[in-house]
C-alpha cells in the first residue's frame, strides 16, 4: 500500500476534506508529491539473497591471461563474502531507479536512488543492519518530482541533497534542493514535516556537517551553500563553476570543482590552497573528494584515483581502472567514489565495477575487482562490511571476514596459510593454519584445524574418519550456486564461529557435529540431511531454522 504526503513546504494552497476519520489532502502543486511505501511486503521484497555468498575477485596479476586455472593455483586473500541485495524500490507508472548514494550510521544504511536520464524521480530508504545475516528495509519515500542524489544522517534527522523542476513547481526557486526529514523511531515521519531550502545550481550532489551548519554543493553554475541546521535558512553562499563534492576535515572545507581541480576554504570561505586538476569529469555526475590526514583523494573519472598532499599539493600517485568490460559504455567506465576502511581501498569505478587495493601508506597496491553486477556509484565501508550502490542493481551488503584479533592470539602458534585454492588433507595426515583466504575447494581426509575467516566457492567434502576442527568463520558456495559441507561416515566436524552454507550440510551415519562455547551462529540456505544416527551437540544460533 502506497501513502501519499505532500510536504508543507510545497503546499501554498491545500483543499482538505474529511469523511468520518478518513481526510484527503489534494494539492494544485502536483509534482511536489511525496509518497510514502506502507506496503511491509513490498520493503522486505526488495531485499534478495539470490547472489548471496562466496564472491571472486578478478585478481591484478590475472586480469591480463585469461587462460583457465591450473591445480597450483595459490588460495586467495580477501575471503569476501555477499550477505544480501537490496533492489531499487518500484514505484507502478514510473521509470527504473538506481541507487545513488549511501551513508552508514550505527545499525543502519540510508540508500538514496535517482532516475537517468532528463524525468525528475527518485527515493529515500532506510535499510536496518543491526543483524547482518537479515538486514531489512525499515522505511522508504518515492519523491515523484526529484532526484535524489546524496543522503546523510546527522542529529537524529535525515538530510537529502537533488535537482526538482522548478518549472513545474509552484514553490522551488531553483533546481537545486536540499531537505531535513524527521524520523519516528527508524521510520521516516513526512507528516511531522519536511524542510527544504533551494540553491543555484542545475542540481545538488553532496551534503556535510560542521558547527551546526548544513553544508550543499550544487553542480555546474552552482554554489557552495551553509545552511542553518535548525531550519534550513542560507548562511553563505559562494559560486563556482562546476562542484560535484566536498569534505570538511576540521577548520578546512574542500571542494571538488570540475573546471579547476581542488579548492581549499578556511572558516571564511576564502580560497586558502588550490590543486589544479586536468581531468575530464563528464557532465553532471558526482565524483566524491576526502580526506586521509595529508592526503586529498579524488575520483577523477576516466583516471581512476587520484591522491594529492595537501601540504604540498603534488600528485603522489594514481589509482587505476584496471578492467575495460566489454558492452560498457567508455563513459561509464569511471571511477565515481572512493573509500578506505585501514588498509582497504575501494573503487567505485561505474560499469568497471568495485576495484579492492590495499594501502601500504606510501603507495596504494591494486588487488582485484570484487565480481559484482552492477554499475557502482558509490562506496561506503565501516567496521567488517562494505557497502556499494549499485545503480540497477541497488545497494549491495559485502562482508570482508576479517579475522578477529582474538582469534589470531588464540591461535598464534600455527602458519599462516599460502598453499593451494583447493586444499586437500590425505588420510593420515594433520594440517593446522590461521589466516583469512578464498579457496576454490576442500577435501579432508586426515585432520585439519583451520583458525580465522575462509570462503570456500565449491563444495567441502570430509571423507570418512577424518576431523575438521574450524575457528573463526567459514562460508560455503553461493545462492545461484550451491554447494554443500559432506560430513562423511564416522567423521566429526568441530565449529567455534560462524558457519554460512549457501547450499546443504549432510551429515552421513556415524558423522559428529560439535559446537564449542556459546557464541555460535549458523545460517544455512539450503537443507540439513541427517542420513543415519548422527550426534550434534553444543550451543549455536540457527539463523534459519534448519535442524
Amino acid at each position: 500500500m502506497l501513502k501519499k504526503v505532500f510536504p508543507l513546504f510545497f503546499l501554498p494552497l491545500l483543499i482538505i476534506s474529511s469523511c468520518k476519520d478518513e481526510t484527503t489532502v489534494y494539492s494544485d502543486d502536483l509534482q511536489d508529491e511525496v509518497v510514502m511505501e506502507t506496503s511491509e511486503a513490498k520493503l522486505q521484497g526488495s531485499i534478495s539473497y539470490d547472489k548471496s555468498g562466496v564472491l571472486d575477485i578478478m585478481e591484478e596479476s590475472t586480469l591480463g591471461n585469461k587462460s583457465s586455472r591450473n591445480p597450483n593455483d595459490v588460495a586467495g586473500d580477501y575471503p569476501l563474502t555477499l550477505v544480501a541485495q537490496i533492489k531499487p524500490p518500484v514505484y507502478s507508472g514510473r521509470g527504473e531507479l538506481t541507487a545513488s548514494h549511501v551513508d552508514i550510521d550505527g545499525n543502519f544504511a540510508y540508500v538514496s536512488y535517482n532516475s537517468v536520464g532528463e524525468d525528475y524521480f527518485g527515493a529515500i530508504e532506510i535499510i536496518n543492519v543491526a543483524d547482518p545475516n537479515n538486514p531489512t528495509v525499515a522505511s522508504r519515500l518515492f519523491y515523484l518530482n526529484a532526484d535524489i542524489n546524496a543522503v546523510k544522517f546527522n542529529g537524529g534527522f535525515v538530510y537529502i541533497a537533488g535537482g526538482v523542476d522548478a518549472e513545474a513547481s509552484v514553490t522551488a526557486t531553483s533546481n537545486s534542493f536540499v531537505a531535513k526529514l524527521q524520523l519516528s523511531g527508524d521510520s521516516f515521519d513526512p507528516e511531522a514535516g519536511i524542510v527544504y531550502g533551494f540553491q543555484q545550481g542545475f542540481n545538488a550532489n553532496d551534503i556535510s556537517f560542521r558547527d551546526g551548519l548544513v553544508w550543499v554543493t550544487s553542480g555546474k553554475d552552482g554554489t557552495l551553500t551553509s545552511y542553518r541546521q535548525a531550519d534550513l535558512l542560507i548562511q553563505e553562499e559562494v559560486p563556482f563553476s562546476d562542484l560535484r563534492s566536498l569534505a570538511i576535515e576540521g577548520d578546512k572545507i574542500a571542494v571538488l570543482d570540475a573546471g579547476a581541480g581542488v579548492k581549499v576554504l578556511d572558516q571564511g570561505l576564502q580560497i586558502i590552497k588550490e590543486i589544479p586538476i586536468n581531468t575530464n569529469f563528464g557532465d553532471f555526475s558526482k565524483k566524491s573528494i576526502d580526506f586521509d590526514g595529508d592526503k586529498i583523494t579524488v575520483a577523477e573519472a576516466g583516471k581512476g584515483a587520484g591522491v594529492y598532499s595537501y601540504s604540498t599539493g603534488a600528485l603522489l600517485e594514481y589509482i587505476p581502472i584496471l578492467i575495460n568490460p566489454e558492452g560498457v559504455d567508455a563513459g561509464d567506465i569511471v571511477t565515481n567514489a572512493v573509500a578506505v576502511n585501514d588498509n582497504v581501498f575501494l573503487m567505485a569505478n561505474g560499469g568497471a565495477g568495485l576495484c579492492l587495493s590495499e594501502d601500504k601508506g606510501t603507495e596504494t597496491d591494486p588487488f582485484g575487482i570484487i565480481a559484482l553486477d552492477g554499475s557502482i556509484n558509490y562506496v561506503a565501508s565501516k567496521d567488517d562490511y562494505i557497502f556499494a550502490a549499485s545503480g540497477r542493481e541497488g545497494l549491495q551488503i559485502i562482508k570482508l571476514n576479517r579475522p578477529s584479533q582474538s582469534l589470531e592470539s588464540r591461535c598464534a602458534t600455527l602458519p599462516v596459510y599460502n598453499g593451494s585454492n583447493k586444499l586437500q588433507v590425505p588420510v593420515g595426515q594433520s594440517f593446522g593454519f590461521r589466516g583469512s583466504k578464498r579457496f576454490d575447494n576442500m577435501t579432508i581426509g586426515g585432520g585439519l584445524i583451520l583458525c580465522g575467516t575462509w570462503t570456500v566457492k565449491n563444495q567441502v567434502s570430509l571423507q570418512e574418519n577424518g576431523l575438521f576442527e574450524m575457528n573463526g568463520t567459514l562460508v560455503v558456495g553461493r545462492n545461484n550456486k550451491r554447494r554443500d559441507i559432506i560430513v562423511d561416515q564416522n567423521s566429526s566436524l568441530r565449529i567455534e564461529g560462524n558457519l554460512t552454507i549457501f547450499g546443504d550440510l549432510v551429515l552421513n551415519d556415524g558423522a559428529t557435529l560439535e559446537f564449542i562455547g556459546n557464541d555460535n551462529v549458523v545460517n544455512i540456505f539450503g537443507n540439513v540431511e541427517i542420513i543415519g544416527d548422527v550426534t550434534i551437540t553444543g550451543n549455536f544460533e540457527d539463523i534459519r531454522d534448519k535442524f
